[in-house]
Parts: structure tokens; C-alpha cells; sequence
């Protein structure tokens, strides 16, 4: 008979013991599938949302680098000001292809989420960021009226959320005062869908922020100048300059920490799921010491009995595989919210990302982990002698 066909016979005895170690390779499976395929999909995520940020420097008041990073990428975080006279000399450098100033304020409203309270995030804006960022393109309706004009472009996702459409009203809470939708642009899949665009000197009107900034986006001529101009912006009283590079430096700091504990969860997952399929398999020798016996009287060599046994525990681990991926995959949406819930900076798109060769090495450590598991228990199958085992199991 073949081995192979023998090897699984002896596994579907046991249904449901084979059916929960299977379940825990396919769990420990999963988490690592999982985990590097968030990390993949968290890099390709951040590195989009970078390249469409449309500048490579932004100048915000001196601050905690994080809430930096944060207002960078979200238009929110630690709310600091800076005079607008730092605009007006940034502007005169020759090195600076394009600029845009921009001014965020958020508003508390009570009314969001079924009158538990939100906020609503604002950004003052210059015609200047539709160069830097010519794919922000409109859903329907335009650019303002005029630089003082109380009126609104909303992102894709707060037109969605708030309900809006060209023509309607939005109320601002706190400030008794009513804005007019006058366009809605497309989705760009960053955090821009989630802001509400006003004119940057409205802002500073509505908000009472005379000559205040919160960022400025830059873009140089020349990429080559980026650390000189950084370097002669270094000594500027009350400003720092925030890279693409430190900002995603700066997340991935953030992250390293849950890294490291997610990563110490998968390792154990795999200890845990390793003896479990060494405990499964030892379980079967034991009951069949007297088959194994009287094989080994028939004639089946020790190598025979070896791969009997190795050939189990591999066909577990590699059915395990199968399973973590098919669960990794049904579960990523799940993991995805659960991650965006507990991360202080989860970029846009898709979060966990599996590829192809994350799959097939996926399988390769699930073969592997068999083979090592089922080391042990094939030596000690094999090792049995004939007339020992058969006594032994009367």
C-alpha cells in the first residue's frame, strides 16, 4: 500500500483530534500570514499617501514630531501656529518651485455620531494646492467665489458623511455661522476625502486666527537641495521642517513597539501549534504501538515506519496551510478595522496585503514546521522492535 494513502488513513481515524490540530496550525498560520502581510500593505499604504502629498516638506510651528507627522499626513493632530510673516520669507527663496499655506482648525460638533459628538476638521487653502496636487480633481461644482467667500469644497468622504451636495449648507458649530457647499471633489484615497476645504483668509475670519498658518507644503526645484534648504531653515525661531523621509520615519517608530509584541504573539502561535502536532502524533504511536509491531513483523523497515509517520504529521501542517491562508484571507477586513482602531497613523488603501509569494512561503514554513515536528515522534515509531511493541500493547 502506499505510504502516503496509509499515512492519511491513520489521521482520518481520529476526525476530530486531527481536525483540532489542524485548526491550530491553521491559526498560527493565519496570524503570520496576516501579520506580514499587514506590514507589506502598512509600507505600500504610507508610501502612497506620501506620494500624494504633492510636496516634500512641510514647515509647521516647533512641536512634538509625531503631532507634526500626524497634521503632515491627517490634516489634524497638535494644532500649533505660526505667523504668517514666516510665509512671506519662505516665498523669496529661489530653490522653491511651488508653496501652499494651509490653516486646520477642528470644530466639536455634538450631533455626530447619533449626539455621542465628533469633530469636524477644516482646512484654510490656497489656489496654489491644486498644483501641487493637480489629481484632486471634482466630483461636481468648483473652486470659491472669492478669497472671503463662506463657502466650502468638501472631501469625497465628509460630502458622503455630512450628507452634502452642491447647493446645500453646512452649519459650523460653536460660531453660529452657515457655509455653502460649492464643490466636491472625487475620492483621491488619502486624508483629504475627509476634510472640509475653506478659503485660508475665511478660516483665519471664522476661527478668529488673524495671520496664523499651521503648515507649509513645499516642493523644490531641485531635489539635490532638500537637506540645505532644511539646513538653512534649522536656525528660524519658532519653525521646524518635517521631510517625507522623517515623517515616515517618524510612523514607523510609532508602530515598532506593537510590532514587536504582534511578532512575539505569532512565535508563540507556532510553539503552540508545534507541540500540539508533536502531542497529536505521539498520542497516534502510542495507540498503535501493537500495528506498528506487527508491521515491523511483516516486514516494513524502520525507514518504512519513519516516513509513515513523518508523511502524518506533514500532511496536518500542510492542510494547516491551506486553511491559515483561506482564514487570513477571509479575515483581513476584520484585522484591518481592528488594527485602524488601536494605531495612532493607519494609512489609506488596502491595509493587509497579501501576495502571491507571501502565500507560497506561507506553505514552505507550514512543510517545514511539520517536518521538524515530526521528527521525534518517526524516530521513536521506528525504533520500536517487533516483539517489544506487540507485548507492550497487550
Amino acid at each position: 500500500m502506499n505510504l502516503v494513502s496509509l499515512s492519511y488513513k491513520n489521521l482520518i481515524r481520529k476526525k476530530i483530534r486531527t481536525g483540532l490540530t489542524v485548526g491550530g496550525v491553521a491559526i498560527a498560520v493565519s496570524v503570520l500570514v496576516s501579520l506580514m502581510g499587514f506590514d507589506k500593505g502598512y509600507q505600500r499604504g504610507l508610501k502612497s499617501d506620501i506620494d500624494k502629498m504633492g510636496y516634500q516638506l512641510l514647515v509647521t510651528a516647533k512641536g512634538c514630531p509625531y503631532e507634526a507627522a500626524t497634521l503632515m499626513l491627517q490634516g489634524g493632530g497638535g494644532l500649533r501656529y505660526m505667523e504668517q510673516e514666516v510665509y512671506s520669507k519662505i516665498i523669496q527663496d529661489s530653490r522653491i518651485d511651488k508653496v501652499t499655506p494651509q490653516l486646520v482648525h477642528t470644530v466639536a460638533d455634538p450631533d455626530k455620531n447619533d449626539g455621542q459628538g465628533g469633530m469636524m476638521l477644516f482646512m484654510g487653502i490656497h489656489p496654489s494646492l491644486l498644483e501641487l496636487k493637480p489629481w484632486m480633481e471634482y466630483k461636481m461644482g468648483g473652486w470659491f467665489s472669492s478669497e472671503t467667500a463662506l463657502e466650502v469644497i468638501m472631501g469625497y468622504e465628509a460630502a458622503e458623511l455630512e450628507q452634502r451636495v452642491v447647493g446645500d449648507q453646512i452649519y459650523v458649530p460653536g460660531i453660529d455661522q452657515v457655509l455653502t457647499v460649492v464643490g466636491i471633489f472625487k475620492r483621491t484615497g488619502t486624508q483629504d476625502d475627509g476634510i472640509i476645504f475653506v478659503p485660508i483668509q475665511t478660516a483665519r475670519d471664522l476661527f478668529k486666527l488673524d495671520n496664523k498658518l499651521t503648515g507649509i507644503g513645499i516642493k523644490l526645484k531641485q531635489i539635490d537641495d532638500l537637506v540645505d534648504f532644511q539646513e538653512d531653515l534649522y536656525n528660524e525661531p519658532g519653525i521646524q521642517v518635517i521631510s517625507m523621509a522623517q515623517v515616515q520615519g517618524t510612523i514607523y517608530n510609532l508602530i515598532s513597539s506593537a510590532r514587536v509584541m504582534t511578532n512575539s504573539i505569532a512565535l508563540i502561535a507556532v510553539v503552540i501549534a508545534v507541540i500540539g502536532v508533536i502531542n497529536t502524533i505521539l498520542m497516534s504511536v502510542f495507540e498503535r504501538t501493537k500495528e506498528i509491531g506487527v508491521m515491523r513483523a511483516l516486514g516494513a523497515s524502520r525507514l518504512d515506519i519513519f516516513k509513515i509517520i513523518w508523511f502524518e504529521t506533514v500532511m496536518i501542517c500542510f492542510i494547516g496551510g491551506i486553511f491559515g491562508n483561506i482564514l487570513a484571507f477571509l479575515g483581513g477586513h476584520l484585522v484591518e478595522q481592528l488594527v485602524r482602531g488601536v494605531i495612532p497613523y493607519v494609512p489609506s488603501g488596502q491595509l493587509i496585503y497579501i501576495t502571491a509569494p507571501l502565500v507560497f512561503s506561507s506553505f514552505l514554513g507550514a512543510v517545514a514546521m511539520g517536518l521538524m515536528a515530526g521528527i521525534y515522534p518517526a524516530i521513536w515509531a521506528s525504533s520500536l522492535r517487533p516483539v517489544e511493541a506487540v507485548r507492550g500493547s497487550e
